[in-house]
């Protein structure tokens, strides 16, 4: 699907992407022993900032969400969400790719964590993560720059 495009996200946006992160997670949350609906939703309000978060929309719909937060020894890469409906058709690897060409260009490593056991963690090791860390929930993940 090449209809789609990034905007910067605002604080209106946070139930939106809160539902979304809901809908998901459940599969892993749940076989993972770890859902909680009212939990997933409100970990998400509390974590929100806009500042490195953009909107995914496709077609000109609200399709998903992620964000790139700077640190000290890396930019994070989290709340990344697609709906389910746009899932598998190509945006979360476009996403993926216009956010590692910007940390590449500036020479930024990336680190994220994926529950384990998520499908998401093939499309990250196809764009060059490689496993950091485990735990009995989440896997860590990071990326050096491609030079």
């Amino acid at each position: 699907m090449g209809d789609w495009e990034m905007r910067p996200a605002s604080p209106a946006d946070v139930e939106a992407v809160a539902e979304l992160r809901a809908v998901v997670l459940r599969d892993d949350l749940e076989r993972l022993g770890r859902y909680d609906p009212r939990r997933v939703r409100q970990r998400l309000r509390d974590g929100f900032d806009a500042t490195h978060t953009w909107v995914i929309e496709a077609g000109g719909a609200f399709a998903g969400c992620v964000a790139l937060r700077p640190a000290a020894d890396a930019h994070w890469l989290e709340h990344f969400y697609l709906a389910p409906d746009v899932q598998g058709a190509g945006i979360g690897s476009g996403v993926l790719r216009e956010l590692l060409e910007r940390c590449d260009h500036d020479c930024v490593r990336v680190r994220l964590n994926v529950l384990r056991g998520s499908a998401a963690r093939r499309l990250y090791e196809r764009h060059g993560f490689t496993v950091e860390t485990e735990d009995p929930v989440d896997v860590f993940m990071v990326r050096t720059p491609a030079m």
